[in-house]
């Protein structure tokens, strides 16, 4: 069983953060797991005319392997607790 407990990121880089979730009662912490499944939109670069698309989050869970099984429902626990990325922080 997956649980979600906790996650610091803020913005303007809100996918930078340590990431707490319990899986079937172990806690297993991740720093700067969390992957922004939105984007930058908008014309060239130089004219600045941007904007960011926030979407659903996608996670690295390389720090702990084991879980890879679990990876679905760490998921879906983050994007119901977490609100959606890409806040344009890293333009």
């Amino acid at each position: 069983m997956v649980e979600f407990v906790s996650y610091d990121g803020k913005w303007p880089c809100l996918c930078h953060g340590t990431l707490i979730i319990k899986v079937d009662g172990k806690i297993y912490s991740f720093r700067n797991a969390m992957i922004s499944g939105g984007c930058i939109m908008g014309g060239p670069s130089t004219d600045w005319n941007m904007w960011s698309e926030q979407g659903p989050w996608e996670l690295d869970l390389e720090e702990h392997p084991e879980l890879e099984q679990y990876k679905e429902e760490i998921t879906r626990a983050v994007n119901e607790n977490v609100e959606y990325g890409c806040c344009g922080g890293c333009i």
